[in-house]
Formats: C-alpha cells, sequence, structure tokens
C-alpha cells in the first residue's frame, strides 16, 4: 500500500514556509529497545547540544518558527510543545530521551539530532490518506487517559493530521493518537519530517536520507523511498 498525504490551502495559507519529507517503509522488523538504538539517542542528545551551544530548544530559529505558527492557529507553544522542542527539552535532563521501541528510537533520535519534529504511523492502521487540515472542532481523537480509552474533540482551527476515520495527531504534531502509532508488530510505516522557514528544505532531505539509512540498518531488506516535498507558494 502507498500512502498519499496531502496538506490542504487553509493550512498552506497558515504556514507559507512548511514543507514535509516523508520515508515510507515496507518490509520494517521492530521490537524492544535495543542497545543500538539506545546508543542513538544517547548521540542524539550529544549533538543537540553542540547545536545549541548552550541555548535553550525554543530559542533555535527552527523551534521559534514552529512556536509563531502554534500561536497563529490558538495553541500556547510554551504549554503545547511542538515534538521535536518537546523532546529536545527532555533529551538536556539528566533523564534523557525514552526508549519506546527500536522503530520510535530511531525517528526519535533524528528529531532531537536535527532538531525537526518527525512522526511515524502504521501504514496499516491508516484509513484512506492522511491529510493535514484545519479542523471543524467535530472530529474523533482517540486517545488514552489514565489507561482508559477517551475521545476528544479538537479545537476549532487547530491544525491536525487525519484519516478517514478521525484526527491521528493533535495540534499539528504535538500530540499522536494511539490508533495509528507504531509498535511492535508494525510492519510498514512513513515518517514523515516537518519542517518551517528558515530551515532549507536540502536540511530536511539530509535527515531523511539519515534516517532511511537507520531503518535499513536496523530493518535489513526493508523497501524504502523517500517523497521530496512540494514548496508552499
Amino acid at each position: 500500500m502507498t500512502l498519499t498525504l496531502t496538506v490542504s490551502d487553509e493550512v498552506r495559507a497558515l504556514a507559507s514556509g512548511f514543507t514535509h519529507v516523508a520515508v515510507e517503509a515496507h518490509g520494517l522488523v521492530n521490537g524492544p529497545s535495543t542497545d543500538g538504538s539506545a546508543a542513538l539517542l544517547d548521540d542524539a542528545a550529544r549533538r543537540l547540544a553542540v547545536r545549541l551551544d548552550g541555548r535553550a530548544p525554543h530559542e533555535d530559529p527552527h523551534m521559534a518558527a514552529w512556536r509563531e505558527v502554534y500561536t497563529a492557529f490558538g495553541s500556547k507553544p510554551s504549554r503545547t510543545r511542538n515534538s521535536a522542542e518537546a523532546l529536545a527539552k527532555r533529551a538536556l535532563t539528566d533523564a534523557g530521551l525514552p526508549r519506546i521501541n527500536v522503530l520510535v528510537d530511531v525517528y526519535n533520535a533524528i528529531s532531537v539530532a536535527h532538531l525537526i519534529p518527525v512522526g511515524g504511523e502504521d501504514i496499516d492502521r491508516i484509513q484512506g490518506g492522511m491529510r493535514l487540515v484545519r479542523a471543524t472542532g467535530d472530529e474523533d481523537f482517540v486517545t488514552v487517559t489514565g489507561g482508559v480509552e477517551a475521545v476528544e474533540r479538537p479545537d476549532a482551527g487547530e491544525v491536525v493530521w487525519r484519516d478517514d476515520v478521525g484526527v491521528t495527531c493533535r495540534r499539528w504534531n504535538w500530540r499522536q493518537g494511539p490508533r495509528t502509532r507504531l509498535t511492535e508488530a508494525t510492519v510498514s510505516g512513513v515518517f514523515l519530517l516537518e519542517t518551517m522557514a528558515p530551515m532549507p528544505v536540502a536540511e530536511a532531505e539530509r535527515a531523511a536520507a539519515e534516517l532511511a539509512g537507520l531503518l535499513e540498518k536496523f530493518s535489513p531488506g526493508a523497501r524504502i523511498t523517500m517523497h521530496t516535498p512540494e514548496p508552499t507558494s
């Protein structure tokens, strides 16, 4: 199955500097975190520290651009941080980055090392194509609260990723729902690297190429395709 990804005109109007690179992979082999995937996370934290050179993550120009867009659609970026900023903040603490599973560790490492929001979705759990839209407020977002499944509604105007069933990720890339997340049973995934100007598209493409190489390393024989972005106008 080849997944379609579309960005609505309303989102393009909100964030003209937004682009994304997708890495599609089939024949993946996932499992619990390993010493190898943990080492990637530790190395990513070191690379992040060099990149920031003493600054806080939100002071990076790319993270500042994301904060501006979050504010534009009504979210408070200091309370609902984009996924890259949230991971970067955690990477700089004594606790460090969480170990989830091999595939999630790999894309989290790329996100932190490059300061780019990266998401991973199980293609076999997505219904129809994925669309980046501004929510009406009536969509379902199925999540888990206190160990119990719960249904939330996004705010009207909030930027969300969704498929034919409902919202898969709220506030652009802030919180992913469990329905489409990568589990140890995942064999086909799409990894989405999302950028805002002033980050050059070429940097996102380099990060995507690094991600593709790591997927090949951890899942030998996987069929991997990189889809380059179409610039917004």
